[in-house]
């Protein structure tokens, strides 16, 4: 039980780090390297937009992996 207990938690962490690269990371990279063509396809105010719903995203994933874990300590 504590085994599958840790596995949740890491799959909620891997989770939230791969909302990070998809939602985060891969925009400004975009962004800055203007990869694609990408800052006439999307203005400022919708890369503050876009990270802000994916860093909440991927923090609410982090956060549930560590409420997962404080079960353990019971």
């Amino acid at each position: 039980m504590i085994e599958q207990t840790k596995l949740l938690a890491n799959a909620l962490d891997r989770a939230s780090t791969a909302c990070f690269t998809v939602g985060i990371a891969t925009p400004v990279a975009g962004f800055l390297y203007n990869v694609g063509n990408f800052r006439a396809l999307s203005g400022p105010f919708e890369m503050i937009g876009g990270v802000l719903v994916w860093i909440l995203g991927a923090g609410g994933l982090h956060l549930a992996a560590r409420r997962v874990l404080k079960g353990l300590d019971q």
